[in-house]
């Protein structure tokens, strides 16, 4: 099974080198996001949970986040996880195509321009090392080293260790069993005493897999914890 995981991978990068990048917006070629689709993509309307991100008209928190305080100090998205940009995560997450990085980070960048966050160093979060060999890459990780040098930030890897393999976030009906799901499932190997990081991923639903990696990084002393992520995926969980 490995070895033909590794030949389809093999094809799907030769694949790249021969055929002309299109928009996987409007297929355009030229562009893995074309000027026009990066014009129209889905923004999140304001105003936002000051602590989850999530768009919220109760005040500086949102319901979840008063009835189940979070231990990461912000999380903020650039976009809706719809249209272009779900075509685009889902093309790096599930489909191999990793140069779409390289025009999320861009994107992550510019929002860090007019958005800024607190944080000196860059963390992804980290898949298992048993999802890792099955996927070839982490995309958060390529999404981490695309911003770190648009933004001049080093990124720490191997820090932030993923010591549960859980079921993937995707399966799970609410947001409590996702935040059970993925509880105790990052570990902290490195000490981080004062420092501010910048956690980053590709999408935020509830913000329990950030959450869950803040309260690791800060039990290893980091004094802030923002996660970024390229998208957010609104849509109702139940609570229960």
């Amino acid at each position: 099974m490995s070895s033909q995981i590794s030949l389809q991978q093999v094809k799907r990068a030769f694949l790249d080198l021969l055929l002309p990048l299109k928009c996987l917006g409007c297929g355009r070629e030229g562009d893995l996001i074309c000027p026009s689709c990066r014009q129209s993509l889905p923004i999140i309307k304001l105003p936002l949970c000051q602590r989850c991100g999530a768009t919220s008209n109760e005040g500086n928190l949102c319901h979840s986040c008063v009835n189940y305080p979070l231990t990461i100090d912000g999380i903020r998205s650039a976009f809706l996880f719809q249209g272009t940009v779900r075509q685009a995560v889902l093309h790096l997450k599930y489909r191999h195509l990793k140069a779409v990085a390289a025009p999320l980070s861009q994107l992550l960048a510019e929002y860090l321009g007019s958005h800024p966050l607190k944080g000196e160093i860059i963390i992804p979060v980290p898949l298992h090392p048993k999802r890792l060999r099955e996927r070839g890459y982490n995309q958060a990780s390529l999404l981490a080293k695309e911003l770190s040098t648009l933004v001049g930030l080093p990124v720490l890897e191997d820090t932030l260790i993923r010591v549960k393999d859980a079921v993937p976030q995707a399966r799970t009906g609410s947001a409590i069993e996702r935040r059970r799901n993925v509880q105790d499932a990052f570990s902290c190997h490195r000490g981080l005493e004062g420092k501010q990081i910048l956690l980053v991923d590709d999408v935020c639903t509830t913000g329990a897999t950030l959450d869950v990696c803040a309260t690791a990084l800060k039990g290893a002393g980091a004094s802030s914890v923002w996660g970024l992520t390229v998208a957010r995926e609104m849509f109702a969980l139940s609570p229960k």
